[in-house]
């Protein structure tokens, strides 16, 4: 009559070993967990915001290559983005984290019709702003008025102060002042 084997404390009758079983499952859940973890901080590729085209017969002026090139990386929460192309001469954007309306500043625009002598301007860190008005839309507008070259930023209506106060004090230094010079009263 045959005779079955005995087990061991090596051997076992309905599988692998209970270390290599546990290593499997530990080798298992690290592997998921680094997966989950470096899925956790990669961020999506940031989409180049599409700026229009506005005339802007100084764009391409020395004055506003020396602001473009003294640009910073932020305003606040806005970080520097690739605009799409073709790119206005003049003009850089920021976009926020929660991907909203981006910040546009275009510089060597011309002098908003709008600004008429009597306008109300605004001081923001040594520098005046004339505003926009267009009650239509869900972003604001503002143009300095006391510098060589006329630059325009764009702003979401919930960005907050800090993108024009970061700009004005990048303007106040890449340009000098000079007084302001409205179109006359209609």
């Amino acid at each position: 009559m045959p005779t079955e084997p005995v087990p061991t404390e090596n051997s076992t009758q309905d599988g692998p070993p209970r270390a290599l079983l546990i290593a499997g499952v530990v080798v298992g859940i690290v592997s998921i967990g680094a997966v989950l973890g470096i899925a956790a901080t990669r961020q999506a590729p940031v989409q180049p915001v599409v700026v229009a085209a506005v005339p802007a017969p100084k764009a391409d002026s020395s004055t506003c290559a020396s602001l473009l090139s003294a640009l910073p990386t932020n305003l606040g929460e806005f970080r520097r983005v690739v605009a799409a192309d073709p790119v206005p001469p003049g003009a850089a954007a920021w976009r926020g984290e929660a991907d909203n309306y981006p910040v546009i500043m275009r510089c060597g625009i011309d002098r908003p019709a709008e600004f008429v002598v009597g306008s109300p301007i605004q001081m923001v860190n040594a520098v005046q702003w004339f505003r926009l008005q267009d009650p239509d839309i869900d972003h604001s507008t503002w143009v300095t008025v006391d510098r060589p070259v006329y630059v325009a930023l764009t702003l979401p209506t919930e960005s907050g102060p800090t993108p024009i106060q970061a700009l004005s004090d990048v303007i106040a230094r890449a340009m000098p002042e000079v007084p302001i010079d409205p179109n006359p009263a209609r």
